[in-house]
Order: C-alpha cells, then sequence, then structure tokens
C-alpha cells in the first residue's frame, strides 16, 4: 500500500470531496483540514509528505500559512487557488509553494503535480544522504566541485552567470522559481532592473542544452512568473511537453 501521505487544506466541501478522492484512486494516505489553524495543527502533528493548499480559508490566508509551515519544513506545498493573476502566483512561490495550480483544475492534472512534487522530495532526500557533489539529469550532468557542465558526456561551455542561474534551477529541481527569486540570488538586484538579462541568459542556456526550443526538456517557462527545471526520467514524458 502506498504509505505516503498527504494534508489537503480546502474549506470547500465540493471541492475537497474531489482531491481526496483522486488521491484515494492512487492509495494516496491523506489527511484534511477546513481551515488554516487546523491546518497548521496537522502540518505539525501528522508530518506530512506534501500539503495540497486553498489560499482561500475562512480564517487565515493561505499565504501566510506557506510562511509559517517554511519556517520548519521544506515539504512540498502545492497551492490550489481560484487566484488566477500573476501576482497572487508569484506573491504564493515567493513565500515558499512550491507549484501552483488554478481552480478549475483537472484530477489528472493535479495527480501529475502531486508525482513532480513527490519525485523532487525523494529527489532531495536521496541528494541530502549522499551528499554529492555532481547533479545528474537525463543527460544533463553538472560537477559543482569543478565547475564543468556536460550534456551526452560532452562538456557545455557556459558564461559564468549562465552557471549560476543552471544550478540554482538544478539545486531546486521541479519547483518554480520566480524572476524576482532568480534575480536576487544571482545578482541581488530588483526583478525590474535584471528581467532583460535573465531572458537573454535563459535564450542562451536554452540554445545550448535543449534540441528542440519549442518544446524543451530542461527548462520550463511558466510565463509572466518564472522558470522550473524540470526532472528527467526515461519513464516519464508528462513535464517535458510545456514551454
Amino acid at each position: 500500500m502506498n504509505k505516503t501521505m498527504i494534508l489537503v487544506v480546502e474549506d470547500d466541501y465540493a471541492v475537497r470531496n474531489l482531491i481526496t478522492t483522486a488521491l484515494e484512486t492512487q492509495n494516496y494516505i491523506f489527511h484534511t483540514a477546513e481551515n488554516g489553524n487546523q491546518a497548521l495543527l496537522e502540518a505539525v502533528s501528522q508530518n506530512p509528505d506534501a500539503i495540497l493548499l486553498d489560499l482561500g480559508l475562512p480564517d487565515m490566508d493561505g499565504i501566510e500559512i506557506i510562511k509559517r509551515i517554511r519556517a520548519w519544513s521544506n515539504k512540498p506545498i502545492i497551492v490550489i487557488s481560484a487566484r488566477t493573476e500573476d501576482r497572487d502566483k508569484i506573491e504564493a512561490l515567493d513565500a515558499g509553494a512550491d507549484d501552483y495550480l488554478t481552480k478549475p483544475f483537472s484530477v489528472n492534472e493535479l495527480l501529475a503535480r502531486v508525482r513532480v512534487a513527490l519525485r523532487r522530495l525523494s529527489y532531495m532526500k536521496s541528494t541530502e544522504e549522499n551528499d554529492t557533489a555532481v547533479f545528474k539529469n537525463g543527460s544533463l550532468t553538472i560537477d559543482y566541485i569543478s565547475g564543468c557542465v556536460y550534456l551526452d558526456g560532452e562538456e557545455m561551455h557556459v558564461t559564468p552567470n549562465e552557471y549560476k542561474i543552471l544550478c540554482l534551477l538544478a539545486k531546486n529541481v521541479g519547483k518554480v522559481l520566480t524572476h524576482t527569486y532568480i534575480t536576487k540570488e544571482i545578482w541581488g538586484g530588483t526583478w525590474e532592473s535584471n528581467i532583460a538579462s535573465l531572458r537573454v541568459f535563459m535564450a542562451a542556456l536554452r540554445k545550448k542544452m535543449e534540441k528542440d526550443t519549442a518544446h524543451p526538456q530542461f527548462i520550463q517557462t511558466h510565463v509572466g512568473v518564472g522558470y522550473r527545471m524540470l526532472r528527467v526520467e526515461n519513464d516519464d514524458t508528462e513535464e517535458s511537453n510545456k514551454g
């Protein structure tokens, strides 16, 4: 039996029932919460493997819940919200959410997002255990000690800023990183002053890495929000068709 446990935080009964039914079909264990205070209590007491979180709760905004949980846990948080504006997505992701799914949503997409989040969690655990200095993702290899990048076994020549961006994405593989987060990490500046530079570097990286830039295998664009490095697996192509 699947022992993965997921916390569903949703105050709408119909949506909550839809989500838990979908999780049940995949044999996930789940707990539910209908408000923010209950969600925080369940998160602490149950220590779920992932959290599906609505932002519009009756007693507390979901952004505050993300911030509180991120103070002590790195477990994946997937926001499921009716808020569709880019600023809402960016605020949630900058607060620490791993992904953002807007309502209405398809059950298949929800389950796919859950699998992606759980794979990222598994990768993080294995990385911590192995304390590896080499990142591998499909045909991409980053040797952090030598500072070299390899694609299909051949060294890929990158600029210092391209290397920094690539490492940042690799260390957060599977997670959406906003423009704000990336530019602050790379340049220490603001989104407004460095977005043009970021786009140039991302275009250059894609040209060097992707066989088909229209259907990227490694780096996914979230228009108006940011970028995510996809986890490449031989038996999984569900993530690789978005650009």
